[in-house]
């Protein structure tokens, strides 16, 4: 079966490769150079779309994809412009930026690496494909993988977190989602890995900022999810704006032609994010037409947004500064992307005007999205037991995100229906209906003064209420003594989280805290919902506020979702995919972080002179990495390991025994974590290798085992402290990926700092 798979795989391979020499055999240069020209869309098609300066492009052949338009009549009048006005009728590829959700908007990437739910992840991206093809896309610039440290950094909210293990099940799962088993099907999509490289590391956390780091640290810690998705089959790969050892990623030949082509062997192409080439200059590259001639030769292949290709290359081959070859690759792989999506056998696959009008905003979409946003919910404390909240009485309503639908969704939803989206507010008085009486009270604005409101993005300009910060606090507070339990709802605005959205402080805003304060200090029940695309802090809230659920950006069904959990329909089950600081001074604090020579045994203790810590705070997370509660108890029992020594070519199983030891039905996330003891570089404290989501009844039990071999113990060093350099990067990184004999840790439990601990050897 195998043999007849390879065979009809070659097969179709070389129809493709016959297909394209021929239509490049008839192709002049301007063509070329056109396919390997992506512009922005934006409302070109609002009117006739021969009329506009994008239009017209399109017909010369200078136009190889668009992003960014909405509808499947706009799609499809582009697409009959390519197909039937332009000389060889080349269809276009038409990417969106359907981060998480199109119209059905799904929780925040971030709040779904809460879930720890891989079969969510994969549903919600399909579920996405199916929306976007039906609204005449054929690409999304997803799945976003950036492994961020860093909270201050806003673009966290659209990866998985810190953990490289957590962020690659995750990254594969929505390649999976949005690409289907072949793209061939009208409901799959082309997804596109970025970015690429590394970009969730800038300096002082400031977007578009400064990234350097060595070899070891991009192998051991941030490359593994780039290398998870491009082993699932992404077809395109977004290059980031950040520079990689000095050179803009953009240009940089190490990382898009040595490492991401030759040794991973990635068979799609390379888009630049937006403008990147133009950006080439500010780092310090030269003018745009020798940055577009060293992009190229680089390795990458389509121009988004600079028409740098277009504009220079020509000259450039007329120079001798690029040669034809280089140029070919670039449109051959453009046009073998074409070619997989079936666009050069339907070029209006994706433009069926009624599946546009079926497939969307279902139903059954908008269930499946309020099931998957309840599962992100982190509950961080519940003092008391104050939750979940009995639908009976007065319940107070009050702060700034109460009553927005706009920032239910979060960041990067560029297709999205609000008028269709409920409210916080709305949520609640569905979820009680007449057996309790929801008291609703803004309290505050989300920011204080005007301006750092303003500063934030372009959705939330109406939001803003003109009365005074004291009006609104007054109003809060008879909401509050006319009812028996609060529910706060703060925390950022969608858009304080997401590109452009550096943050030089992490804390609730001014205005917040204080209304927060007042009403603590009623000495009612008080529930914080904290709305977040980040990690933040939350020290003074841990010690003062009884319950505090983190609800992150969950999705055009947030209210529901939240209101679900609140009121118990669902369980809390998310888990942190990042460790919360203390204070921003933490930052960044990470959980698989090596160990130095003067390590603190009791990283949660008080300050020890000429150790490695703080005297102000201790080093520990307030809330670290993997932690979640619930509203049920579990208990870890009978840890053990098959065998106490492993060799090179076998597998030992750890097991451990969960039972739930309460009243109520609920899930935990079982997660091992291993250690290597003593390497010939330092180690981290430990690393996340594996997770298990297990729902269990009140009382009952269920063993959750992991079988352990040695790619689970490989990790990537220099070449020269072994013998060996039989797997060696050939790229002269002089690196090489295996595991040391040893003595290894197994830990198991419901978070990082939670664990039990065994001993195994790798022999």
């Amino acid at each position: 079966m195998l043999a007849c798979s390879l065979t009809a795989m070659a097969s179709d391979d070389a129809k493709m490769d016959k297909f394209i020499d021929d239509l490049m055999s008839k192709m002049t240069l301007e063509e070329k150079l056109g396919q390997i020209n992506l512009p922005p869309g934006g409302d070109i098609v609002t009117g006739d779309p021969q009329s506009s300066d994008i239009g017209a492009a399109i017909v010369k052949g200078q136009i190889g994809g668009i992003f960014n338009i909405k509808g499947a009549d706009k799609a499809k009048a582009l697409q009959e412009l390519a197909v039937k006005k332009s000389r060889l009728g080349i269809p276009l590829l038409i990417g969106m930026d359907v981060i998480h959700g199109y119209e059905t908007v799904f929780p925040i990437p971030l709040a779904l690496a809460a879930s720890w739910d891989t079969s969510a992840a994969e549903t919600t991206a399909r579920i996405a494909a199916i929306e976007a093809s039906a609204a005449g896309i054929n690409w999304t610039f997803s799945p976003m993988v950036d492994i961020a440290r860093d909270p201050r950094w806003g673009r966290m909210s659209e990866g998985s977190g810190e953990d490289p293990f957590l962020g690659s099940r995750m990254a594969e799962a929505m390649v999976r989602g949005y690409q289907g088993k072949s793209m061939q099907g009208d409901t799959e999509i082309m997804a596109c890995l970025k970015h690429f490289a590394l970009y969730g590391a800038p300096d002082a956390g400031r977007d578009y900022s400064t990234v350097d780091m060595s070899r070891l640290r991009m192998f051991n810690e941030y490359l593994a999810p780039y290398r998870a998705a491009v082993n699932a089959g992404v077809g395109s790969v977004m290059s980031s704006f950040n520079v990689v050892d000095g050179i803009p990623a953009t240009a940089n030949k190490w990382l898009l032609t040595d490492l991401l082509r030759d040794y991973w062997g990635f068979k799609g192409f390379v888009v630049t994010d937006y403008g990147s080439i133009g950006e080439m200059q500010p780092h310090g590259m030269g003018d745009m037409q020798s940055n577009a001639a060293m992009a190229l030769k680089s390795g990458t292949d389509m121009d988004m947004s600079s028409w740098a290709f277009v504009n220079t290359l020509a000259k450039s081959l007329q120079e001798g500064k690029v040669s034809m070859s280089d140029i070919d690759r670039a449109v051959r792989l453009i046009l073998e992307a074409k070619y997989k999506l079936g666009l050069f056998k339907n070029p209006y696959k994706y433009n069926n005007v009624k599946r546009e009008k079926t497939d969307i905003y279902t139903p059954e979409h908008k269930a499946e999205a309020r099931r998957v946003a309840a599962k992100t919910f982190v509950l961080l404390k519940n003092e008391g037991n104050i939750l979940p909240l009995q639908k009976k009485g007065k319940i107070a309503l009050v702060g700034p995100l109460a009553n927005t639908a706009i920032n239910m969704v979060g960041s990067w939803a560029g297709a999205i229906a609000p008028e269709k989206y409920k409210s916080l507010l709305h949520g609640f008085q569905d979820a009680v209906g007449d057996k309790a009486n929801i008291i609703y009270a803004k309290g505050c604005n989300v920011y204080a003064d005007a301006k750092t409101e303003g500063n934030v993005g372009i959705w939330n300009k109406n939001i803003r209420d003109n009365r005074t910060e004291q009006e609104l606090f007054d109003e809060a507070m008879k909401a509050a003594a006319n009812a028996d339990v609060i529910v706060a709802a703060m925390g950022e605005l969608a858009e304080s989280s997401g590109e452009s959205s550096s943050r030089s402080e992490l804390d609730l805003p001014e205005t917040q805290k204080k209304l927060l304060a007042a009403l603590v200090a009623t000495g009612k029940p008080v529930v914080m919902l904290n709305f977040s695309g980040r990690s933040t802090v939350m020290t003074w809230e841990n010690e003062n506020v009884p319950a505090i659920l983190n609800v992150w950006f969950g999705g055009s069904e947030a209210p529901d979702a939240i209101a679900d959990v609140v009121f118990g329909d669902v369980n809390p089950s998310g888990k942190l995919p990042v460790s919360m600081p203390r204070n921003v001074g933490q930052v960044p604090v990470y959980y698989n972080h090596l160990n130095t020579g003067r390590p603190v045994d009791n990283p949660k203790g008080d300050f020890i002179k000429f150790k490695s810590n703080y005297f102000d705070v201790p080093n520990a997370p307030l809330y670290p990495f993997g932690y979640g509660l619930s509203y049920t108890s579990f208990s870890f029992s009978d840890f053990n390991l098959s065998s106490d020594k492993l060799s090179n070519d076998g597998t030992i199983r750890a097991s451990v025994k969960v039972t739930n030891t309460g009243d109520r039905e609920g899930a935990e996330v079982v997660q091992y974590y291993i250690r290597d003891m003593v390497g010939s570089i330092s180690r981290p404290v430990k690393e996340l290798k594996h997770f298990e989501r297990v729902s269990l009844a009140p009382g009952e039990s269920k063993t959750v085992s992991f079988d352990i071999n040695v790619d689970d113990l490989k990790y990537y060093h220099p070449v020269d402290q072994f013998k060996s350099k039989s797997s060696a990067l050939s790229s002269g990184s002089d690196i090489e990926y295996t595991a040391e004999p040893g003595e290894f840790q197994i830990m198991v439990g419901p978070d990082s700092e939670n664990v039990q601990t065994l001993k195994f050897t790798l022999e």
